[in-house]
């Protein structure tokens, strides 16, 4: 059964999330947003090798420690083909923000049903036009990766490249709530929820 970890990475304090398996002693690393190093010293102490890295989506924020780990760990990098655009716009995004400038990564093509183990890819688009969802069963239970999708009493905006309203407000009403309450909700940045909170209590989107 997959072990989760998550924390607050970059700048913006992307929450990047770490999955692995005790028993094969293989994990996946999903929105590694900046601090390579210390994701790389992490997985290390946990003691497990990184097969894939994951990506909710292709903003700087979720992206910036992908080409130095995708390169330190000679494993592929997925993203929604539908997000390809915003790497090419990594310079324009950083620089909207003020950021330093970041390595494009290379990425292979991320689709919906995808699985990776125990992980299902759900295309949620939205907040972004790739944006995707992971969701599967871990130790602890159900676990949604929502990325900027869904946040504890909150929703990712749609006034940045590609957002759009409408399908941000299908994508949560269709897919994210229609899971089990108990699902726990890593969302991209700050606190953990779950989806039954979220459906009841959410002010931007209700069930």
């Amino acid at each position: 059964m997959l072990k989760l970890e998550a924390f607050p990475v970059g700048p913006l304090g992307c929450n990047c999330a770490l999955l692995w398996d005790p028993e094969t002693g293989e994990g996946l690393v999903v929105d590694p947003g900046g601090e390579g190093a210390r994701i790389r010293r992490r997985v290390e102490e946990l003691g497990f090798q990184v097969k894939a890295l994951l990506h909710t989506h292709a903003h700087f924020d979720h992206v910036g420690a992908t080409k130095e780990l995708q390169d330190l760990w000679q494993c592929p990098a997925y993203l929604h083909p539908d997000d390809d655009f915003l790497i090419a716009r990594l310079d324009e995004q950083t620089g909207m923000f003020g950021m330093p400038s970041i390595v494009p990564p290379d990425m292979a093509a991320l689709g919906a049903g995808d699985r990776f183990g125990a992980l299902a890819t759900l295309h949620t688009p939205g907040h972004t036009p790739g944006s995707c969802c992971f969701h599967g069963a871990i130790e602890l239970g159900p676990v949604l990766l929502a990325g900027d999708t869904l946040f504890r009493r909150g929703v990712g905006r749609t006034d940045l490249w590609g957002g759009d309203w409408d399908q941000l407000e299908a994508s949560i009403q269709g897919q994210l709530y229609g899971l089990q309450d108990g699902t726990l909700v890593i969302p991209g940045h700050g606190p953990a929820t779950t989806i039954g909170e979220e459906r009841a209590e959410n002010p931007f989107v209700r069930g």
